[in-house]
């Protein structure tokens, strides 16, 4: 007989984490590292801790010499933070999901997955703190801070990375739901019914027609087939007339996760065209299945997320130094120099859209066409250390006195020379005030595709954690 069947509450492993203010991975990592010892089972194999073992976890967490902060080496820093428990991690997360919840409504090239910014924003902050993500893509720090019970605010100057994080960390009314519902059933009907009178010769074979405003320059016609047009004219119109910023958010969202797929563009990082097998219908069936998927991980995350946690997406450059308030902890991954350009493989994107493109471009930093341009104007790796200088002499007064900013980062090659990022990004936060307190490697999977396969693929990167001592 289990302790339920005596009548003795037990807890879940996500309800013991919910009880101390952690998050089930840190329960489970505990596990693991034998901080912790395991609870009995029931037949499922389910763990069951019973009221003493949640008050002996509770009372470790809190101890000032709790086991959770031992570790063989001496904290590298004089603060309440342990960072060499850092070391006793495994950074690789070889068998780790990295699409639960809203991170996957979108593709978004060379992101990080999310257990790296997950593990550092528990260890190296609090529930209640502000934690930030100066270059935020598409937005994987910012989910996982509200996740855990922090607030979030992104900074990107790229607008497509702005509207799939804001996506990605709204919550949404059940009323909003159901106007998005409303427009995927919408979709599905347009869809189905171009598919039919496209093949029942009883109604004839008139192509569909949308009176709805499209882009009109040339890029749309050689990217696109001219019934997908009609098709993504038609959507495009009704996403932007739903009645409030977090369902326009999410509709535009799935609108652009399935541009590219729908277009000639062969895919998210070859910016070649070639024939795909789209018909008339597919675009708008493609949109509905998309929304409804981005709908139910919507809810999904709304079900964990509290109310009160909310987050800021700022699309703006941040080597102009925005005011975006103050922050208790960065986690960020840095475009890396001459290894990918987003603005070239978000362009057709951002033309259905209506952003502005060109401002990206030029805005961007690490960009592959920057770096491979010839002549005086080209970047080199010294436009890159001045740029991260900027970066950290902005986040030295906008990050919090005694705080940390982690960056993850991997190696270059530039015009054929290995360039060691790392050296580049510790030279310019030294330059601000600020202390390496930590460098990890980890292993990058191996089916990870390469930013770019002409420049080499990356096969490992380094956690950075740097401590503003200012």
């Amino acid at each position: 007989m289990n302790a339920k069947q005596k009548g003795n509450k037990t807890y879940t492993t996500a309800q013991v984490a919910d009880e101390i203010g952690v998050h089930r991975d840190t329960i489970l990592r505990w596990l693991r590292r034998g901080l912790i010892p395991e609870p009995s089972r029931d037949w499922h194999g389910w763990r069951h801790f019973s009221a003493e073992e949640l008050a002996r976890i509770r009372k470790s967490a809190t101890e000032v010499h709790s086991p959770f902060k031992k570790h063989e080496n001496k904290p590298l820093v004089s603060t309440s933070i342990d960072i060499s428990r850092l070391y006793a991690i495994d950074w690789n997360f070889s068998d780790a999901k990295t699409t639960y919840l809203t991170h996957g409504i979108h593709p978004y090239p060379a992101k990080f997955i999310p257990q790296i910014p997950n593990a550092l924003i528990q260890e190296l902050s609090t529930v209640g703190e502000v934690v930030a993500d100066v270059f935020c893509g598409s937005g994987t720090t910012l989910v996982e801070a509200m996740i855990l019970k922090r607030f979030a605010i992104g900074v990107d100057a790229n607008p497509i990375a702005c509207l799939m994080s804001k996506a990605k960390t709204t919550r949404l009314t059940s009323e909003e739901i159901a106007e998005l519902m409303n427009l995927a059933t919408k979709a599905t009907n347009l869809g189905q019914s171009i598919a039919f009178h496209k093949t029942d010769s009883l109604f004839g074979n008139k192509p569909f027609k949308s009176s709805a405003p499209r882009p009109v320059m040339e890029d749309v016609s050689f990217w696109f087939e001219l019934f997908v047009i009609e098709e993504l004219a038609e959507i495009l119109q009704w996403c932007w007339e739903l009645p409030t910023d977090g369902t326009r958010n999410l509709a535009l969202t799935t609108f652009s996760s399935i541009t590219v797929t729908v277009s000639k563009q062969d895919s998210d990082t070859r910016y070649v065209r070639r024939k795909k097998k789209i018909k008339p219908g597919d675009t708008a069936l493609r949109f509905s299945s998309a929304l409804l998927n981005s709908i139910k991980m919507v809810e999904e995350f709304c079900e964990i997320v509290e109310p009160r946690f909310k987050c800021a997406v700022n699309n703006v450059n941040i080597l102009d130094s925005p005011d975006v308030g103050k922050f208790d902890l960065v986690v960020c991954s840095p475009p890396y120099p001459n290894a990918y350009s987003y603005h070239l493989y978000h362009r057709t994107r951002m033309l259905w859209l209506g952003m502005d493109q060109s401002r990206f471009k030029q805005e961007e930093i690490g960009s592959h066409r920057k770096y491979s341009r010839k002549g005086q104007n080209c970047a080199t790796i010294e436009t890159f250390h001045q740029e991260m200088i900027t970066v950290f002499s902005w986040l030295a007064r906008t990050l919090k006195r005694g705080k940390f900013a982690c960056f993850i980062v991997g190696n270059s090659i530039v015009r054929g020379e290995l360039i060691d990022n790392t050296k580049i990004l510790t030279s310019a936060a030294r330059s601000s005030g600020f202390s390496l307190e930590a460098c990890i490697s980890r292993k990058i999977k191996d089916t990870r595709k390469a930013f770019n396969p002409k420049i080499g693929k990356i096969k490992k990167e380094n956690i950075l954690v740097f401590w503003n001592v200012k």
